[in-house]
């Protein structure tokens, strides 16, 4: 092989890795451009950056309802705090083409001290290998004869070792009835698999129920409703709440 092959093909090497490294750039600016974009559709990161940075300004975000629903609304809040990612939120980690399904609930204080409650009455069940969550069947109060679940999740210390899920709900818990208000148990910072933290809070969502009555994916929003009118809260983030959210009559 002459020096003129060899340096041509090296040059044909380096080119290749050249247009490799093009596209490995130009794909983490495509995911960075859509982090900042989904993010501009929310007003949810600023008061959840200021919870964490600023300890003293919870008192100011958190919504505080102390297990009293909203005027007229059938659920009550089942967690005090701030009130930071909503219903259809793109803001990061999700994205506009994957939004949060529920509602992250932040509260003041420590893994396995911020209360959780029932947020209507109903049938509770815990699978056998939950650490970390409950869900609850209703009659939907705004839509008689239709069942709907209520999910309740992290509610565990962050690597899964203790959960903080009292013991009246153990493992393999099966259409257990529960009162509105009932102690469920305490916000946690379960991560699941993802080594990230996510910081203490508990993620609720409303989940429709499959043509055989047992509760769809939580995790895809065309399976879980707009809690808005459920809590008389405007919690669809369209609506773009200042914090802290309060009752309201027009959501």
């Amino acid at each position: 092989m002459t020096m003129e092959v060899k340096v041509k093909r090296r040059g044909r090497r380096a080119h290749r890795l050249g247009l490799l490294l093009l596209a490995a750039l130009a794909l983490v600016g495509a995911g960075a451009a859509l982090f900042i974009y989904s993010s501009a559709q929310s007003n949810s990161l600023p008061p959840i950056h200021r919870w964490f940075s600023d300890p003293a300004s919870r008192p100011a975000l958190a919504t505080v309802m102390n297990g009293q629903p909203c005027p007229g609304a059938p659920f009550s809040l089942p967690s005090d705090g701030l009130i930071g990612l909503l219903w259809n939120d793109p803001a990061a980690p999700y994205t506009v083409f994957g939004t949060h399904t529920g509602l992250d609930i932040f509260g003041d204080g420590a893994p396995g001290e911020v209360p959780v409650y029932a947020a209507y009455a109903g049938y509770l069940s815990r699978l056998p290998e939950w650490k970390a969550s409950v869900i609850i069947r209703h009659d939907d109060p705004l839509q008689p004869g239709r069942s709907i679940w209520t999910y309740y999740t992290h509610m565990a210390a962050w690597d899964g070792s203790r959960s903080f899920i009292v013991e009246a709900f153990p493992p393999g818990t099966a259409g257990q009835w529960v009162e509105r208000g009932t102690l469920l148990g305490y916000q946690g910072d379960y991560t699941g698999n993802s080594p990230a933290p996510i910081g203490l809070h508990l993620h609720f969502s409303i989940v429709l129920s499959d043509a055989d009555g047992a509760f769809t994916n939580e995790a895809r929003l065309t399976n879980t409703l707009d809690p808005s009118p459920y809590f008389g809260m405007p919690l669809n983030i369209s609506r773009f709440p200042s914090r802290p959210i309060g009752c309201a009559t027009n959501f």
